[in-house]
This record gives structure tokens, sequence and C-alpha cells, in this order.
């Protein structure tokens, strides 16, 4: 008997194969046949859903970032705990630390996904920054920053972060230490903080 399934939830089927596939076999590797034979779907299908692999993973890449915003956003919200310890774990929980992050993140860096790569950042420069503003409004609240500009401080600091701390950039240890300790600095001048203030906050970040 013929299993009929609403689109959202073959789009996700479709989605959860690929994820395996592509992790397995790696996304040159994996093909669209291999999905259609797993999920046992007519290629009309696959393509009503996706008009390519590329299309795919540019999906799985939006899934994904959308996965990691919503579990940023229940740790940022959470008033409950301390401002400096929420930004801790906050930017930690972004981290992409598993076997599809890992495949996603070598398919981005690609020279010819260039587009991809920005459309991710974008995506998450957008919602992550929202999140940040909220932890930097609650500690202008509490006298731990001062600063009339939370929203463009966060910017201009998450913005930096993203160039400067790319995955893909090569340095020295030394220079690696440099720059943190520098981005640490003129990222509690942004926020008006005192000196030091966000050292033990931000270590655990970048230790990650």
């Amino acid at each position: 008997m013929r299993i009929v399934k609403d689109a959202e939830e073959r789009r996700n089927e479709i989605l959860d194969v690929a994820e395996r596939l592509f992790c397995a076999k790696g996304f040159d590797n994996a093909s669209t046949n291999d999905i259609l034979t797993e999920i046992g779907i007519a290629r009309g299908t696959l393509y009503y859903h996706f008009k390519s692999k590329e299309d795919i993973l540019d999906a799985m890449i939006e899934r994904l970032t959308n996965q990691m915003v919503e579990k940023a956003a229940a740790i940022a919200l959470d008033e409950s705990i301390p401002v400096l310890e929420r930004l801790t774990r906050t930017m930690l929980s972004l981290n992409i630390d598993n076997e599809l992050g890992d495949m996603v993140m070598e398919q981005i860096h690609r020279p010819q996904n260039a587009l991809m790569h920005q459309k991710l950042e974008n995506m998450l420069l957008g919602r992550v920054n929202k999140l940040i503003t909220k932890i930097a409004e609650d500690g202008i609240r509490q006298g731990i920053m001062h600063t009339d500009y939370p929203a463009e401080a966060v910017e201009m600091t998450m913005t930096y972060s993203y160039t400067a701390f790319d995955s893909m950039v090569q340095y020295s240890e030394e220079e690696k230490q440099k720059k943190v300790m520098g981005f640490i600095y003129n990222t509690e001048r942004l926020f008006g903080m005192e000196s030091g203030a966000l050292f033990e906050a931000m270590k655990p970040i970048f230790e990650k």
C-alpha cells in the first residue's frame, strides 16, 4: 500500500536521509539516486521539494541554523541565568560540533559555495545579534555594561568575530592569542565595561 505523506513531512524525510548519506559518503559521492533508493520515492517527488543536490544542502544548512538559533534563544532569553554566564552559554550553544556540522562547514567553505557561506553568516548574524543585544540590554540595566548603543556594539563585535575567527583562517598560536586578547579588550571598551570584566566569560568560547 502506497503511503502518502504531507509536504512538510516528506521534505523533512528527504533532508534526514540526505544528512545521513552526505555524512556517510561525503557530499560529492552521495547522489540523488541514493536518496531516492533509500526513501523509495520517484524522482519527480524529490524535484517537487528540491531542484538539485545543492538545493538540498542549502535547505539542510537553513534547518541546522534554525535549530542552533532556537537552542541559543532558550538560553539568551532565560533571565534566571546571570548576564555574563548567559553570554558564554549562548555563544557556546552556537558551536557546530558533530559529523553533520563538520560536513556542512566543509562544503560552505568551498570557493564555489561562497554565496551559501554568506547566506549562513547573514542568517546567523541577523538572528543571533538580536539575542546578544537582549543580553547586553540586561547587562546595561544591571550596571554591568555602559553604552547607549547596545545593538550597534553587538553588530560590530559579531561581524568582526565572524571574519577574524572563521575556522578557515589559520593563525599561529601566538597570533591567535593576541587576536583573542585584543578582541576581549576592545569588546570591553565598546560595551563600557571594566578592564578584565569579560575575560572569564569569553575564555571558554575561544577554548571551544
